[in-house]
């Protein structure tokens, strides 16, 4: 796909290589980041949001508090910025695919399958919330699954940034996750996320969403409104722990949910530990999402979200399947047409759920979320009608609210204040109005002057602490103190506060003053004796940069193998610090000299003066032109050895003896062909014109001399 970003250079260090993702909010690229080598998301905002100092300020406070969380299974944030219009946040790449990708490939997954996989998933939100970090928008869309097995929760902070730069208020996240309070635009927190959680494992175990409609609003409606129900419902034979936990999670009072993701996660893997394998592993039906009882609603509902039963009870309106959303950006609502939006609090339009939706559906809450789990998951009003019986943990409490409603009763006067003296109870009203009146005064002194006025946060960033207590103190807020990493800001010095400056609150609430501790340094990865290759990973993999390489030879280190490394291992350093590397080019290449024709004692010499072992054949070969006790040859003859390189000599005995026919009275002609065949050379003299050829003379005949020698024979 065409993109003008493809291919050029942000803030002169992310290479653009392609375009993953457009969004409502931003693109993401596949980008390279030059200085550590490595391959990142580089997400860039709209320049609708990058246009807005505050929320600019706001992100990068936000992106800040990510990039101090680091966890396994929590998408790294690794670097914010703005370059010139451009306003990008850099985060880990996980090459892979998405939760929403098993859901749309799978539909329905089996208990152990979708326990297993959204168990990471709540650890990783546990240490978020451990931090005080709150996600906003958690969906399948945010699961991110890499090809080698790991999972992690992406998009922390950016949800929050937007949701607080809007000027109306505005409301942002994918509205099948939603939570009741963020949809009332009530204050979330981590049970908010909770909720999006428990929303997202329903729909991994039945395949679909628990509240549908032909646009955003009526599921956002029905979030407010209505009772998530059991997932047994929808999947028959389901354990009842996992719908315990489904409707746990998802109870419309944040009061009645998991108070964070740890204890969760505690709950979640004790009820994988004690379910048996044909629970785990139950797989539900085919056509699971055509099977899905219509689930109670309550009066009021907006147009075309219910429609009227036979017996006269309002019950929510069955959408067909239509399949999973398979979007993967989080998007900005608009048209009421996309799985992402953002609902504005301040509109007029009676059909929104924040302006004229009832708080409570018709037949009145429950009383406990296991009487939600089966009383108002689907309409029933008796069990025997079709409703799940309650599991024991269940029943046991709804026992236990039977018991303390019994001791209320109990507790109640039966005497009234009518009864008695007429001026007593005139006293008593007096007493009490003028109870009242002084509450009243007090209310109205503690909200207006008092503690609880509300006060503005002052700046308090690269200030003392000293300094930003004197501030808050004339603000009228007490303060506390932790201490943090921050690369930028000296040690000592006030990074910031939460809430932050600026921020309208209560003069009751605490304000947290974050201090510099300076940059968090980390430790060094020892790299000596690995290859360069594996060097290179490590330092990827602990956020440093490769220095200068410098190479060397070694006589025992394989070449590309790395020596020494500067600065040493252990030192601690920042993120991004070069590490110099010295690396082997093997041992140093030796050239072979030549040393035949040499005595074997000084080629042997020759030879270890080198730096080169000589060996000696054990069998001697004639040579009729190199001397006895001389090199003949050798093994390698030329080139280049490592030192201790061995090189074979051959040594000569010389020339082989040869017995010296006698060839007196022949024919000269014959004894020349004969004695040239042995290997001799034949000089011959001729008597008086050698006029008969007849040799009568022969010098040497009849002994053993050295192959080549001549041989001299007269003729006449």
């Amino acid at each position: 796909m065409s993109d003008a970003l493809v291919g050029n250079l942000v803030d002169n260090r992310y290479q653009v290589q392609s375009r993953l993702a457009r969004g409502g909010m931003s693109t993401v690229y596949l980008a390279t980041d030059q200085r550590l080598e490595r391959d990142v998301a580089l997400k860039v905002l709209h320049p609708h949001l990058a246009d807005d100092p505050q929320f600019l300020d706001r992100l990068g406070r936000e992106a800040k508090a990510a990039a101090r969380l680091s966890h396994p299974h929590v998408v790294g944030v690794l670097d914010q910025g703005e370059d010139g219009r451009l306003a990008y946040l850099v985060m880990e790449f996980i090459k892979g695919h998405t939760l929403r990708d098993v859901l749309n490939d799978k539909g329905a997954l089996s208990p152990r399958l979708a326990l297993a996989l959204i168990d990471p998933v709540v650890e990783g939100l546990g240490a978020a919330h451990a931090a005080g970090m709150i996600h906003r928008d958690i969906k399948p869309e945010n699961v991110l699954i890499a090809d080698d097995g790991r999972i992690k929760l992406g998009d922390f902070g950016l949800a929050r940034a937007i949701s607080t730069s809007t000027s109306t208020g505005a409301l942002i996240g994918t509205v099948a996750y939603l939570s009741p309070e963020l949809v009332l635009g009530k204050q979330a927190d981590a049970r908010s996320d909770i909720y999006s959680v428990g929303i997202m494992l329903y729909e991994m175990i039945t395949g679909r969403q628990p509240f549908e409609g032909d646009v955003p609003i009526q599921v956002a409606y029905q979030h407010v409104n209505s009772t998530v129900g059991a997932p047994s419902l929808v999947v028959p034979g389901l354990a009842a722990e996992i719908d315990e936990l489904v409707q746990w999670c998802t109870g419309r009072d944040p009061d009645k949910r998991p108070v964070d993701g740890s204890a969760l996660l505690s709950e979640l893997r004790h009820i994988r530990t004690n379910l048996s394998d044909a629970e785990l592993d139950l797989q539900p039906p085919a056509a699971v999402r055509s099977a899905l009882p219509a689930v109670a609603a309550p009066p009021n509902r907006p147009p075309g979200g219910a429609r009227p039963a036979s017996d006269g009870q309002d019950t929510a309106h069955v959408l067909p399947p239509t399949g999973v959303p398979t979007e993967l950006q989080t998007e900005v609502y608009g048209g009421l047409a996309r799985p992402t939006e953002m609902i504005s609090r301040t509109s007029g339009n009676p059909t929104t759920v924040m302006s004229g939706a009832p708080r409570r559906p018709a037949y009145g809450p429950l009383s406990t979320p296991d009487e939600a789990a089966y009383d108002g998951a689907a309409g029933y009003d008796d069990p025997a009608e079709g409703a799940v019986a309650p599991s024991k943990r269940a029943q046991r409490k709804l026992d236990r609210d039977e018991e303390k409603a019994r001791q209320r009763a109990a507790a109640t006067p039966t005497r009234t204040l009518h009864e008695g003296n007429p001026r007593r109870r005139g006293l008593l009203w007096i007493v009490l109005l003028v109870v009242a009146a002084l509450l009243a005064a007090v209310a109205g002194w503690f909200f207006g002057m008092g503690p609880g006025s509300p006060g503005t946060i002052p700046p308090v960033a690269n200030k003392t602490v000293a300094e930003a207590q004197d501030l808050l103190r004339t603000a009228g807020f007490q303060s506390t103190v932790k201490d943090v990493f921050d690369d930028d800001i000296s040690p000592g010095l006030v990074v910031g506060s939460e809430p932050t400056a600026g921020e309208v609150i209560r003069k009751f609430q605490p304000v947290a003053l974050a201090v510099s501790k300076g940059p968090e340094l980390f430790p060094l990865p020892e790299l000596t004796g690995k290859s360069l290759d594996e060097a290179k990973t490590t330092l990827n993999g602990a956020q440093m940069a490769l220095g200068p390489i410098t190479e060397t030879f070694d006589e025992k280190a394989p070449a590309g193998t790395v020596l020494a490394q500067a600065p040493r291992s252990g030192n601690p350093v920042r993120h991004g610090t070069p590490v110099g590397l010295t690396v082997s080019k093997g041992p140093q290449p030796i050239p072979v000299p030549d040393v035949r024709g040499q005595a074997q004692d000084a080629a042997v010499s020759a030879l270890e003066a080198a730096g080169l072992k000589a060996v000696v054949a054990p069998e001697l070969v004639n040579d009729r032109n190199v001397p006895k006790g001389a090199v003949l040859a050798q093994d390698p003859a030329s080139g280049n050895l490592t030192k201790g390189g061995t090189v074979t000599l051959t040594i000569s005995k010389g020339p082989k003896l040869v017995e010296v026919p006698n060839f007196i009275g022949k024919q000269v002609k014959e004894a020349r062909a004969a004695l040239e065949e042995l290997g001799f050379v034949v000089k011959v003299d001729e008597y008086l014109g050698g006029f008969f050829g007849t040799v009568r003379v022969q010098d040497p005949v009849d002994t053993a001399v050295p192959e080549g020698s001549t041989i001299t024979l007269t003729v006449v």
